[in-house]
């Protein structure tokens, strides 16, 4: 008998969580996560629009020698050409706070969607071509680079991939941080995949708790952790909206997870004082 859509989903996304991070096909899980906030919706046809811009990334990149030698402006230019030309993918300034705009299946359908959920996309183009690419966690806004063999080309996916030098990183910066923010070591840093998908999913999390809806946000969070397994933040995290919601031997099954990963330091004794009063109330 088949898995209902979302066990299905969450079976595929659990088996993803137990890869090394270089094996994992970014948009294939980003889809299946999707799946799970959309069962209604047609991932079969999302799918397909995957396969139809990886195989459009292939065939631009072949076209473009200069490109696919390694000339990072010509592969920015490639890309935005198949991702927002061809693709008609934009970033979705008028209702950016709807949660469709973080699940890919409904991106792909509307063309529209957050920074992150954009730049998945972007990888997974750079990816189907051979070229090297990754994320960055920006302050505030989710960024691409493009890798090249004399340094990278900093993309932002969002505003429909204009590369950013020193001068735009800065005025970005600023716009989020405040007038007195300046650039610094550490800004650029290469994410993992895994820590890109745990970007795309915290926007679904954060908006369910900003709408009080602790039940949903919860199942998102563990969904991530389904993907990210050894992720001890998100364990301390299961385990507090547990105990908000009363479940408290689902709480402390998180926070004894979250105490075997960080068994020391300051964190630790807190949810150390928190598990024996937890124990407490079971007694």
């Amino acid at each position: 008998m088949p898995l209902p859509i979302q066990d299905e989903a969450r079976a595929a996304i659990a088996a993803a969580g137990s890869l090394p991070d270089t094996e994992l096909d970014i948009a294939a899980v980003a889809l299946q996560l999707a799946r799970v906030d959309a069962p209604e919706a047609d991932w079969r046809a999302a799918a397909q629009r995957l396969t139809a811009i990886a195989r459009a990334a292939v065939q631009a990149a072949t076209a473009d020698p200069e490109a696919d030698a390694g000339n990072l402006e010509r592969r920015r230019a490639v890309l935005v050409a198949v991702l927002h030309g061809s693709f008609g993918l934009a970033g979705d300034e008028q209702t950016y706070d709807d949660l469709a705009n973080a699940n890919l299946i409904r991106v792909l359908e509307r063309g529209r969607g957050l920074p992150v959920a954009l730049g998945i996309l972007w990888l997974h183009a750079a990816e189907a071509a051979g070229w090297g690419a990754h994320g960055v966690d920006f302050p505030g806004h989710f960024l691409i680079a493009l890798e090249g063999s004399h340094g990278q080309l900093v993309v932002d996916v969002f505003a429909g991939g204009p590369a950013l030098e020193a001068p735009a990183l800065r005025a970005l910066l600023k716009r989020v941080e405040g007038e007195n923010a300046e650039l610094r070591p550490g800004l650029l840093r290469p994410m993992a995949k895994r820590d890109v998908l745990l970007r795309l999913q915290n926007n679904i999390k954060l908006r369910r708790l900003r709408a009080g809806s602790m039940e949903t946000a919860l199942a998102c969070t563990e969904d991530m952790l389904r993907l990210a397994p050894d992720a001890a933040a998100l364990w301390r995290e299961a385990g507090l909206m547990n105990q908000r919601l009363d479940r408290i031997g689902a709480a402390l099954a998180c926070l004894d997870r979250f105490l075997e990963l960080v068994p020391e330091g300051p964190a630790a004794e807190r949810m150390r004082l928190l598990v024996a009063e937890l124990r407490q109330r079971l007694n």
